[in-house]
């Protein structure tokens, strides 16, 4: 879609264009019923687009109508324009600490002073269950109320937070760490996406690039760059620039540990300890004058070494009977009406029968072994964006809350393989799937839905349009 001033878009009227980033377009609306300034983020939907970063703007919609308080933009509406997905919010005014960085490093005093604030903001959001998981500067926006002339950072960006109380898409469908390379924790490198304190590490790496200017991990582009914070150790800021106090330091590299329980226990505390510097009780920490050697850092690797991804299977237990994970497989272009409808109505007597039920609807575009498929069809419109938009349209009929029910698009060039494994990797306690009619060619090779019958963990049910019969797994 190309956007232009007075155009329409749900409802609202892009008036100005306010910032082009690396997912989204942000435009400022307006609205005849809303008296305050709005901000519209639309996705990019354009060809070799990162399905991760679609994803997270769906990630965005679900979690920010569960936010409040004075750190978060409010939420307004969202929706979809044809196949363009957007999401409309108040726009706070200020600028984010991005621009600060050129000017590092700052006063430490000033570092402290704004650290405080963020850590402030990051305890209520913590306290409405919400991890950020991609704290920066470029997403610390500082706010200063013009009647009360009080400062405050407001967060902003959520399509890599994880809601305790709401499906988590992104973990769902990746098995890759999701962040920002210099400021990832190292618990997310391993996939851990619940610990409020990864963003206090975060934060340690915000503070320490604006008192420095240096970060103190680089800027890892692999893998293995990244699994290098589980056991090397950063500068000491002291080392940078010896007149940073003691205490500074103290706080910095506490937020910087590679061990969680090592860190402060809350935001709260740590905005304490920002506040008031003559409390911090020092430690072998404040005196560090350069890295660990290489004896300790070899330990720290030794230990490391063994410590893989999380998994689903290696966490809590997933749902109890009550309150079961059903997964829908759904062939968006299949084209019968009477095999849709057979399926949606299977689906609705069982999540309707266990009140506790959260559904993930779920569809697989085939993608060559070979090459790099393009994600726009012959019109131009994203294959990704057209496949959520069409498992929305099917998914309405049953009435669900946000909160019970996802829509996941996966790519693969087998389809058996990504449905298993979606269904393994999330404890799936149910999948439904409808089965066409066979072919000659399907009795050779074997048809989808015998594949995950054959090969699913879990149990399967396979629907058919032209009968009543449900053939369970």
């Amino acid at each position: 879609m190309k956007l232009q001033p007075g155009q329409s878009i749900g409802g609202y009227t892009l008036l100005a264009p306010l910032h082009e980033g690396g997912m989204a377009t942000l435009w400022r609306v307006s609205h005849p019923r809303q008296s305050f300034p709005l901000l519209m983020k639309l996705p990019h939907l354009g060809y070799g687009e990162d399905v991760a970063k679609l994803v997270g703007f769906e990630v965005e919609r679900m979690l920010m109508p569960a936010l409040s308080g004075p750190h978060v933009p409010r939420f307004v509406a969202s929706g979809d324009d044809g196949d363009q997905p957007w999401l409309v919010m108040e726009q706070v005014p200020g600028d984010t600490l991005r621009g600060l960085l050129d000017e590092a490093p700052l006063p430490v005093d000033r570092v402290a002073a704004l650290g405080a604030l963020a850590a402030t903001a990051l305890e209520d959001l913590h306290r409405q269950h919400v991890v950020h998981l991609d704290i920066k500067p470029s997403n610390l926006m500082r706010h200063v109320d013009p009647a009360t002339g009080v400062e405050r950072i407001v967060l902003i960006d959520f399509g890599l937070s994880h809601h305790a109380q709401l499906p988590d898409l992104l973990s769902e469908q990746f098995r890759i760490p999701l962040g920002t390379a210099p400021y990832i924790s190292p618990e997310q490198v391993l996939g851990v996406r619940d610990d409020p304190r990864s963003d206090l590490f975060a934060l340690g790496v915000s503070l320490y690039h604006l008192a420095t200017g240096q970060r103190p991990f680089g800027n890892p582009t692999s893998q293995r760059g990244l699994r290098r914070r589980l056991y090397q150790d950063p500068a000491p800021p002291r080392a940078l620039l010896p007149d940073l106090p003691r205490w500074f330091q103290e706080i910095v590299l506490r937020c910087l540990e590679v061990d969680p329980d090592a860190r402060h226990p809350s935001a709260a505390q740590l905005a304490f300890d920002l506040a008031h510097p003559e409390q911090v009780p020092l430690t072998e920490r404040a005196e560090r004058a350069r890295r660990d050697g290489r004896l300790q850092v070899a330990r720290r690797w030794l230990r490391a070494l063994g410590r893989e991804p999380a998994t689903a299977e290696s966490g809590p237990a997933h749902a109890a009977r009550d309150a079961p994970l059903v997964m829908v497989a759904l062939d968006t272009r299949q084209g019968d009406a009477g095999l849709d409808a057979a399926l949606n109505d299977v689906v609705q007597r069982i999540v309707h029968t266990s009140p506790g039920a959260r559904l993930a609807c779920v569809t697989v575009m085939r993608t060559a072994r070979v090459g790099m498929d393009s994600n726009l069809d012959e019109a131009g419109r994203n294959r990704h964006v057209k496949r959520l938009v069409a498992m929305r349209h099917w998914a309405r009929a049953l009435r669900l809350p946000d909160h019970r029910i996802t829509f996941h698009v996966l790519e693969s060039s087998d389809v058996a393989e990504a449905l298993v494994a979606f269904a393994r990797g999330n404890g799936i306690d149910h999948l439904l799937m409808g089965a066409r009619g066979v072919t000659g060619m399907r009795r050779i090779l074997g048809s989808v839905s015998a594949r995950v019958v054959a090969e699913a963990d879990c149990t399967v049910t396979v629907v058919r349009g032209t009968r009543s019969a449900i053939a369970p797994a």
